[in-house]
């Protein structure tokens, strides 16, 4: 179940629904353990690839090339550059580039013949509730989040549709 509240956008006044984690993140180990109890995989063989896997697409990413994980999505550099730009080509340099992000697209649900085929981190079974305030243990929460972008943030137009 994922959880939303209403919030109020400052950008123009308007009401959306605002995504809310709940609880501490999913750790490492907790998602090595989920993935060897469905495979036949050993947890520590699990874990193994799981840390080395930033690594790895860290070098792949170094070199110019994105990375596509079936079932997961694509990862790839976006660069930011300072000042108002240049006059021309010639000028464009390296040394403009102020930050370097990691982008990820999740991979989406497409059809194939008369088929669907989903292989995507955004479930098409999400059952939405609003947030309550409580965690999972009947507690008030404390360490949940907001969720971001998605939900029309201040620096994007937000989307009445969400």
């Amino acid at each position: 179940m994922a959880f939303f509240k209403k919030q109020q956008k400052k950008i123009n006044g308007k009401w959306y629904p605002q995504v809310v984690t709940v609880g501490k993140p999913v750790t490492t180990d907790e998602v090595a353990d989920r993935l060897s109890k469905i495979s036949t995989v050993s947890r520590a063989d699990t874990y193994a690839v799981l840390k080395d896997l930033a690594d790895v697409l860290s070098d792949y990413m170094a070199q110019g090339r994105t990375v596509k994980l079936e079932g997961l999505g694509t990862f790839y550099y976006t660069a930011a550059a300072n000042g108002q730009g240049v006059d021309s080509p010639e000028k464009v340099t390296a040394a403009q580039i102020t930050g370097v992000r990691i982008r990820f697209i999740p991979e989406s649900t497409r059809t194939n013949g008369n088929r669907t085929v989903t292989r995507s981190l955004v479930s098409d079974k999400i059952f939405w509730e609003e947030w309550g305030g409580k965690g999972s243990d009947g507690s008030s929460s404390g360490g949940g989040s907001e969720g971001g972008g998605e939900s029309g943030g201040e620096e994007e137009a937000p989307d009445p549709t969400v």
